[in-house]
């Protein structure tokens, strides 16, 4: 059971998205590993704040050709698609929690590689951007 003051800093943890801003930092530094980590970690917070003032997108750790990659791993033959199974664990894989079972061009349990990038980039985005709307 957890007293009313530790309810209180978990509220204001989830309120201000504080673990999530921090999970993603940690990613992002194991990902890039920079020589001067401080100066990194205030980078990204800073495009944080650009982003958030400007309407632009948030830091991501993945790009357009780390998705393109994780969907040819899936898609080995070049079909073009992915099956519904394969989408969500790469979802899953990728650190989306949330994932969209049924994407818009579902059909026949085939998923094209430009939904498999639209699900993951606006979920991705959507993570990424840690501070308060």
């Amino acid at each position: 059971m957890s007293t009313p003051r530790e309810r209180e800093a978990e509220q204001y943890l989830s309120n201000h998205k504080i673990m999530e801003l921090m999970n993603n930092l940690t990613s992002m530094l194991f990902f890039y590993r920079p020589e001067r980590p401080k100066e990194f970690l205030i980078s990204q917070l800073e495009q944080l704040k650009t982003s958030r003032l400007r309407a632009v997108d948030s830091p991501c750790l993945f790009d357009d050709s780390n998705l393109d990659a994780v969907f040819g791993i899936l898609d080995p033959t070049n079909q073009g698609y992915i099956t519904c199974t394969q989408y969500q664990e790469a979802m899953t894989t990728l650190g989306i929690r949330n994932v969209n079972e049924c994407p818009e061009d579902l059909g026949s349990d085939r998923i094209s590689r430009k939904t498999f990038k639209k699900g993951a980039k606006e979920s991705l985005l959507s993570s990424a951007a840690t501070f308060q709307m």
